[in-house]
């Protein structure tokens, strides 16, 4: 009996130690967590996008408007926030969604704390009739650099 428990506590020893080290790792060289900030979006219009008459969405397959969305947003954070992702619903003049599967509409790269303008560019089915309707639009983003592949 002796010479069973002995294996037995040598693996149990073994297996403590390693769960200590990757927990102390795990901690150690984790990077920091940052909050997601909440970037109100205010005094949103749209113009079409200079140059760009004629797109194509779809491979080929549906005709395209192309519209230039700006407007102000307001990082509250008092820190830079970067890759701000921006949401919103777009309806046409009939009250049709015009990106029904999409609720990202776009990124803004850099917004310093307070007010800053913005503009993300859009493209919309050209059978949509306007005016565009621009609701619920918010944005969120991080306090430090986020890498996306």
């Amino acid at each position: 009996m002796k010479n069973l428990l002995n294996p037995l506590i040598k693996i149990l020893i073994l297996t403590s130690i390693c769960l200590s080290i990757c927990l102390t790792a795990t901690w150690t060289f984790a990077a920091p967590a940052w909050a997601l900030t909440q970037i109100k979006i205010s005094k949103l219009s749209y113009r079409p996008c200079e140059g760009k008459s004629n797109m194509v969405l779809g491979g080929g397959v549906m005709a395209a408007n192309c519209y230039m969305v700006h407007g102000t947003a307001t990082n509250p954070s008092g820190k830079m926030v970067l890759n701000a992702d921006v949401f919103g619903r777009i309806y046409d003049a009939n009250n049709n969604n015009v990106m029904p599967e999409r609720g990202r509409l776009g990124s803004i790269d850099e917004l310093p704390p307070g007010k800053s303008e913005f503009e993300i560019m859009i493209s919309v089915p050209a059978s949509q009739a306007e005016p565009l309707q621009l609701k619920q639009f918010k944005a969120s983003g991080f306090t430090g650099e986020v890498r996306r592949y």
